[in-house]
């Protein structure tokens, strides 16, 4: 790690930043106020800095990275064609007599359906509603997340598109309450995501937390911090129930851990934040946790 010295005089401009200082010097890695290593934001503006006339701001190389944009198109891309080469029955993933071959289910058809769509609207949302910072994800993490992703959307169709697959126990059914409960669930995801997206719409800078709108998908923001993950386990508890498949439902549990995780962190961020923050807010089950 090397540091450098950096004098803040009076005639820098207001709209100078972290970023388009390290910028200037040629330099892409983190920038740290601290020896700690508390990490500034792209956005800080040096004369706001806790400082007086000199600053240390210590560098370190985080090694090769990604935007956050890339990092999920690359982890939505995978599960989407991985899932489809399931479900076609390319050679080799089956025996020679089932290639391209077709399953005498509609469940089986319907959940490629739900799918490719779950997937399919990610990837919308990554391109045109999310916002992102200037940050970056580390190219070894990547890794590891497309690994998971991709790798359980592969276990989940080898099952689900498998020659032997059986449909679920109640038949039409528990199939059709379930994709009533995921449309639903898809809906509210991506309404809360707009809603998410609007908090800045009209270019302010200033933090606010969310609240619901006239749109009764966001009514979920009354009782919970993140109804966006409330949503996306919804989505995934259906999935499961449609297709009553083991690897469904265990990723559907680990998924719910990870986002309940997300969720408290971000609740407690916002409770901190905001001192009118509303208090019958949990972090992603109404009234639960």
């Amino acid at each position: 790690m090397m540091y450098y010295e950096i004098r803040i005089f009076n005639n820098i401009s207001s709209d100078f930043k972290v970023l388009d200082d390290t910028e200037f010097m040629g330099i892409k890695d983190n920038l740290f106020f601290f020896s700690e290593g508390k990490s500034l934001r792209d956005d800080e503006i040096l004369q706001n800095l806790p400082v007086g006339t000199t600053a240390t701001m210590y560098f370190k190389d985080l090694g090769p990275q990604l935007s956050w944009t890339m990092v999920f198109l690359a982890e939505y891309i995978g599960p989407l064609l991985t899932y489809l080469l399931f479900y076609f029955r390319v050679p080799y993933i089956y025996s020679h007599r089932h290639a391209f071959t077709s399953s005498p289910y509609p469940v089986v058809t319907l959940a490629c359906v739900c799918h490719t769509f779950h997937y399919m609207k990610r990837l919308i949302e990554t391109i045109f509603v999310h916002r992102f910072s200037h940050g970056t994800m580390p190219l070894r993490t990547i890794v590891k997340n497309c690994a998971y992703y991709w790798g359980f959307s592969a276990w989940l169709a080898y099952y689900i598109n498998h020659p032997l697959y059986t449909p679920p126990s109640y038949g039409e059914l528990q199939v059709n309450y379930a994709l009533v409960i995921f449309v639903m669930c898809e809906l509210g995801n991506f309404s809360i995501h707009l809603t998410l997206n609007n908090l800045r719409g009209d270019g302010s800078k200033g933090r606010r937390f969310p609240v619901p709108t006239k749109n009764p998908f966001t009514w979920l923001f009354f009782f919970v911090s993140c109804p966006n993950y409330t949503y996306e386990v919804g989505a995934w508890v259906s999935f499961s129930i449609m297709t009553q498949c083991l690897p469904v439902a265990f990723y559907t549990f680990l998924g719910f851990i990870q986002m309940t995780i997300w969720a408290k962190g971000k609740h407690r961020a916002y409770t901190r934040e905001f001192k009118d923050y509303p208090s019958l807010r949990v972090a992603i089950i109404p009234l639960i946790l």
